[in-house]
């Protein structure tokens, strides 16, 4: 699982790193000055805390549960989860439009 974030000082915090390392994820960071890629990242994010987190307790929940509800997010977020600047289509659903997916 690759986890992309901007170049924030707390993505390089030798703690983050090894708990990254531990669970087998894969760090990437925006180029340096790429506030195109850091935009759409930010947007991307703003939209996961708003639509999976805020408003939600939870407390008790344990690193699998929390890893497979983000899954069911990133699958609704990917498949079904409409975009205005995709012509009202999901991102599978545009991809598929243009035949770059199957």
């Amino acid at each position: 699982c690759r986890f992309n974030s901007d170049r924030g000082c707390h993505y390089r915090w030798d703690e983050w790193i090894r708990i990254c390392e531990e669970h087998g994820l894969i760090r990437s960071m925006s180029a340096k000055g790429c506030s195109p890629d850091n935009a759409a990242a930010e947007g991307f994010f703003g939209r996961l805390k708003n639509e999976l987190f805020y408003g939600r307790d939870w407390r008790g929940v344990g690193y699998e549960e929390f890893r497979e509800r983000l899954a069911a997010y990133l699958t609704h977020y990917n498949e079904t989860r409409i975009k205005k600047s995709l012509d009202w289509m999901s991102p599978v659903q545009y991809r598929r439009s243009l035949g770059l997916a199957a």
